[in-house]
């Protein structure tokens, strides 16, 4: 699973399966805690992320959502800038 960026601790990777692995997702891991958040609204579908992080990653992600549905679609995966 190729990781996608890194920011305030978060780790972001998505997996190369694409179509076949449900609907465009990322997948955050965060010390100890995961999630796996939508990539066309940004909320998390599944995980134990702390809310803080949450919202992070909401924001980052709708913020490149384009970007994450092209390398969802083409499965050429490539470095993201973080959050700032």
């Amino acid at each position: 699973m190729p990781v996608i960026a890194r920011f305030y601790g978060m780790i972001v990777k998505m997996y190369l399966q694409g179509k076949e692995h449900g609907i465009p997702h990322i997948h955050v891991i965060y010390g100890e805690c995961a999630g796996v958040v939508d990539v066309q609204t940004g909320k998390m579908l599944e995980g134990d992320l702390p809310q803080k992080a949450r919202s992070m990653i909401e924001e980052w992600t709708l913020a490149h959502r384009d970007e994450l549905l092209q390398m969802w679609e083409t499965q050429s995966f490539r470095q993201l800038p973080p959050l700032e």
